[in-house]
């Protein structure tokens, strides 16, 4: 004799869970769709458009993510996945802070002349975010640059820690160079990080004065070969 119960919850289960693929499918397409049309058309593209690159009606996509502002967070998740991969080599290399930060910025000057509206998108997020970034959580890529600028101090046995408002500080600094670069190009690829590199490791020294550490040798500006 059949048991109902456990057949109905097994067919619950197995069509919860295709239920479940299914939903993580199409959110993977409407996020696929919305990387696609910032990359094409620039990072204020709205959800009709988003819809049409994915191919579906609007109200569908409101089915998956319950505002624009979840999709924005979604599509920053990804794109700082994204970057992360290319910097995360730099985050762990053997060298001299300018070093380690030079190809930190290397990295991200690259990826964002690649991805110029994605990067110019992460960047508004990251703007917007700022006042209440301590309710939704910082996002990734800024979390592992400030460890791996921070790991310089805890190394030295600091006793304090560096501002996560200096260092996100830096971030935007960041930033807003890049994006004005990618507006302009008023100077070279290779200038724009030599200059960078320069004045975050002269913000990093200054905050190390400010721990009252001395400052290594090796953190001293030098042109990069």
């Amino acid at each position: 004799m059949v048991d109902v119960v456990k057949w109905v919850d097994s067919t619950v289960r197995r069509r919860s869970a295709k239920e479940a693929l299914d939903n993580d499918a199409r959110r993977a397409q409407v996020v696929e769709a919305a990387v696609e049309a910032i990359e094409e058309r620039g990072p204020g593209v709205g959800m009709a458009q988003v819809a049409e690159r994915a191919g579906l009606p609007r109200p569908n996509v409101y089915r998956h993510f319950a505002s624009k502002e979840q999709l924005d967070a979604e599509v920053v998740r990804f794109a700082s996945t994204e970057l992360i991969r290319r910097v995360r080599p730099h985050l762990a290399r053997a060298g001299t802070p300018r070093e380690v930060v030079g190809g930190i910025i290397e990295s991200c000057v690259a990826w964002a002349d690649e991805h110029p509206n994605l990067y110019r998108f992460i960047a508004a997020q990251h703007q917007t975010r700022a006042l209440h970034r301590a309710r939704m959580g910082r996002n990734r890529f800024l979390d592992e640059l400030i460890d791996a600028m921070a790991s310089y101090l805890r190394a030295s046995e600091a006793s304090g820690t560096p501002s996560d408002g200096i260092l996100a500080g830096l971030m935007g600094m960041v930033d807003a160079s890049i994006i004005w670069w990618l507006d302009h190009h008023d100077e070279t690829r290779d200038q724009l990080i030599d200059r960078l590199t320069r004045q975050v490791v002269v913000v990093l020294i200054d905050m190390l004065d400010g721990l009252g550490l001395e400052v290594r040798e090796d953190m001293v500006y030098t042109p990069l070969d």
